[in-house]
């Protein structure tokens, strides 16, 4: 789509505006942001547009029209969704060998897991390899909660966070300041990233594992803004 607006302004009630005309979502929703911070970065992406509109390069824009648009209408389903991959988050699967890989897993996965046990007062089952290992209903609900408490903006920056990273843990961690977002980053590509030392850098993987960056680094910026 060309660019068919001059000037961009966030409005009073978090709304976005193109030549002084609201903007609304793919659903036709006002595109309304809940925080001034965030309804400026958002206003930034259009106003940051070239002579044809990018929506790749207007991730929060994306973001926003996800919370109206999917999340809003049934929060609840939603974060359930998200609530799954405390069955099988990433950090319960260890490897038995190589000693280095075993011992890089337990360097970053463990602080996370210990974060989590201890916010949470959950208690989680390891495994060895890629077998299915039950974890305490506790466990389940407890996490579950932790997401069934936030708002629909926030669940949709949460989706990336966990369904890039694999990992529920790492997004709560990362979403509560308990690692950086580098730090949540090198541990939900540690074995990927293992196995590229391993083997050599494969420039396709490189450059689809850059793109996941850009997606988890923009949902991260995004749930800062609602703060």
């Amino acid at each position: 789509m060309k660019r068919f607006y001059k000037d961009v302004a966030a409005g009073d009630d978090g709304g976005i505006l193109l030549d002084g005309r609201a903007v609304k979502t793919p659903a036709r929703a006002p595109l309304a942001l809940p925080t001034t911070a965030l309804a400026d970065a958002v206003a930034e992406e259009w106003r940051a547009q070239g002579d044809e509109i990018d929506p790749r390069a207007m991730p929060l824009t994306g973001l926003a029209n996800a919370a109206i648009d999917r999340v809003a209408p049934d929060p609840v389903t939603f974060g359930a969704g998200l609530a799954a991959y405390a069955e099988s988050d990433l950090l319960y699967y260890r490897a038995d060998h190589p000693a280095a890989l075993v011992a890089r897993q337990a360097e970053r996965w463990d602080p996370l897991l210990n974060w989590a046990r201890t916010r949470y007062d959950v208690h989680f089952e390891l495994a060895n390899g890629i077998v299915h290992r039950a974890q305490p209903k506790a466990t389940l609900t407890r996490l579950g909660e932790a997401l069934a408490a936030r708002a629909p903006f926030a669940l949709a920056a949460f989706s990336p966070l966990v369904t890039i990273s694999g990992s529920l843990v790492i997004a709560l961690a990362l979403a509560e300041g308990a690692v950086t977002l580098d730090g949540a980053w090198q541990a939900a590509m540690l074995d990927e990233l293992w196995q590229e030392e391993q083997w050599g850098e494969d420039s396709l993987a490189t450059q689809a594992r850059d793109a996941r960056r850009r997606d988890f680094e923009a949902a991260a910026h995004f749930l800062a803004l609602l703060d």
